[in-house]
């Protein structure tokens, strides 16, 4: 999408056919309907690139009959929506790129972006197979994952929990939860802090200088950074929101994966204080990702500073 044009927010999904992709659909025009915007449903062909000395890559055209395959699965997409939602606008497109690409190149900072944990496209490799990771990581806007679970997703977010670490990520993303949980009637926040991550200092190398931190102390800078988070993003919008706060001492992505359990939503930053550099997608992030059984939100440092 070029940056310089102005585009009015949407939510924009993907599917491929598959039963994920139909509850990602059902998700993402639920969450569509409920924030009043345009719905915008994406079916990339994943067609191959063709390197030519001259001309340099080109897509290789899809054919007719790829293409009314491909036409077939959006007009039952859209044919879906307007059952359930009838009057929800719904604009389909049908994309030669691979899924995460058309799908990326297709939303702006201000959208929602909702794929399914499992589908929109054959794996060719640990990278390629997880596209909802490669989305999280480079996204501009939120990503929602749809879990590929049993059971009916909940459309409308009331309970949701959030993990937090101190950093500025996860700070963006207890304001988005805020204001998601504010969007609905009682909704609230459930607050996950481990003591794992994010301290002042390494505790597994302190005991090897012959000190290791009372309980208590970590607990107190627990308690305080909580709250100093909180006082940060909280505002009139989402004062209301019932807030509780679990500090755990245990795995973080277990943590909230278990947090979660009960919950309609988990929101996480894209990395946190303990990421690496670098790397695609921060590794607590990764594991809610992998073991959620509720949609996950993913939250990138650009977006959280827009909301």
């Amino acid at each position: 999408m070029d940056e310089n044009e102005k585009v009015a927010p949407r939510v924009t999904v993907g599917v491929d056919g598959s039963a994920t992709g139909e509850r990602a659909l059902g998700w993402a025009a639920a969450e569509a309907e409920r924030r009043g915007l345009p719905l915008q449903v994406v079916h990339a062909l994943d067609m191959p690139l063709v390197m030519s000395i001259y001309a340099g890559p080109t897509r290789f055209p899809a054919s007719e009959e790829i293409s009314a395959q491909g036409r077939k699965i959006l007009d039952r997409s859209e044919a879906h929506v307007h059952e359930h939602h009838p009057g929800l606008p719904v604009e389909t497109v049908l994309a030669p790129e691979d899924p995460a690409k058309a799908l990326l190149i297709r939303t702006s900072a201000d959208d929602l972006l909702v794929t399914g944990s499992r589908g929109l496209g054959a794996a060719r490799s640990a990278l390629e197979a997880s596209v909802s990771i490669r989305l999280a990581a480079r996204a501009v806007c939120p990503v929602v994952v749809v879990p590929d679970a049993e059971g009916s997703v909940a459309t409308s977010p009331r309970r949701i929990v959030v993990g937090v670490d101190g950093s500025e990520d996860s700070r963006n993303a207890l304001r988005f939860a805020l204001r998601e949980a504010a969007l609905a009637e009682g909704g609230s926040v459930v607050v996950v802090h481990s003591h794992l991550v994010s301290l002042p200092f390494d505790p597994a190398e302190l005991p090897h200088g012959g000190w290791t931190p009372p309980e208590d102390l970590v607990d107190r800078w627990s308690q305080e950074m909580v709250a100093d988070m909180l006082t940060r993003v909280q505002d009139e919008e989402t004062e209301h929101v019932g807030v509780a706060v679990f500090r755990v001492n245990e795995d973080p992505a277990t943590a909230l994966i278990e947090a979660g359990s009960a919950a309609d939503m988990i929101v996480v930053g894209s990395r946190g204080r303990g990421s690496v550099r670098g790397l695609l997608l921060g590794s607590v992030s990764q594991g809610v990702l992998r073991g959620a059984t509720v949609p996950v939100v993913v939250l990138p440092r650009a977006a959280g500073r827009r909301r």
